[in-house]
């Protein structure tokens, strides 16, 4: 066991000078340097030595350490070649990691975690993710069902706060359901800026998406549901009978839409985040069968 882990503000500084990296804005990395933090994080994703562990991102190998040394195994992918020597030296007392030099979203993750880990074995996906791309990552690795009990990620606080929402809040829309279908999400932590090297601008959560059975809702169509969702937020100000409206012009008239949503029991003059998703699941299938 190391005697100093990866993730203090000394080691980091010192991998760094070592390898004469330097961070690059256009993916996002920024590494963490609080060993508590990471030690929150494996808890909060009930990692434990049975478990398998699905990274994204992970830099110098902070996060991949304490993942090595609390689950079974960690498949990590990376996308920045410049950083797999470093990976492999700093990462050398773990003979259970598996360093995947791939863009997640090309990724057949399926067919990775068949081959990298046990049969029934839970697998957790646990990332500090690049802003830039956290939507995404998380929409892709939720839409494709894959077989992983949880995702507990570090992103901007902002998001989190967007994909856990409730509704009738600022935060509530069309991502807000998409998530929400696929995972029961929570907010687990807040971080700090200052937990990071560099620091970025703004402040980060730890978000949870607990993946379900089965959606919350029927749907007669999965892609219609969430057109008609991301319609009903087009412009957040504007009613839900205005903005159906601008959607479905080709289809039907102002009185044609009035009338399906009396048919649906929405009221036509409510905003789209005053609905919750048994209410657009409900509205999406009266328009699917007036289609």
């Amino acid at each position: 066991m190391p005697k100093k882990y990866i993730a203090t503000p000394s080691r980091t500084k010192e991998i760094l000078n070592k390898y004469k990296f330097s961070f690059k804005k256009s993916l996002g990395q920024n590494f963490l340097v609080d060993v508590n933090v990471l030690e929150n994080i494996i808890k909060h994703a009930g990692i434990d030595e049975e478990a398998g562990a699905i990274e994204i991102g992970p830099g110098m190998g902070a996060l991949t350490e304490q993942l090595a040394i609390h689950s079974d195994k960690v498949v990590a992918f990376e996308i920045d070649q410049r950083l797999l020597p470093i990976l492999k030296d700093t990462l050398q007392d773990y003979s259970n990691v598996e360093i995947i030099h791939q863009d997640i979203l090309e990724a057949d993750v399926e067919s990775v975690i068949r081959t990298q880990f046990k049969p029934n074995q839970p697998i957790h996906v646990v990332a500090n993710l690049p802003y830039y791309i956290t939507t995404p990552i998380l929409m892709k690795l939720v839409r494709d069902r894959l077989p992983v009990t949880s995702l507990t990620v570090m992103i901007q606080k902002e998001v989190a706060e967007r994909m856990a929402a409730k509704p009738n809040s600022k935060s509530y829309g069309s991502l807000t359901i998409a998530v929400q279908y696929y995972t029961e999400a929570s907010v687990v932590m807040t971080v700090p800026k200052s937990v990071f090297m560099p620091q970025p601008n703004v402040d980060s959560s730890i978000l949870q998406l607990v993946i379900r059975d089965k959606p919350p809702v029927e749907v007669a169509d999965e892609d219609f549901f969430f057109e008609l969702v991301q319609a009903s937020f087009a412009q957040r100000r504007k009613t839900l009978r205005n903005n159906l409206s601008s959607f479905f012009k080709e289809q039907h008239t102002k009185d044609e839409i009035t009338a399906i949503l009396d048919t649906a029991g929405i009221d036509g003059a409510r905003r789209g985040e005053s609905l919750d998703m048994e209410e657009f699941a409900l509205l999406a299938n009266t328009f699917y069968k007036n289609k």
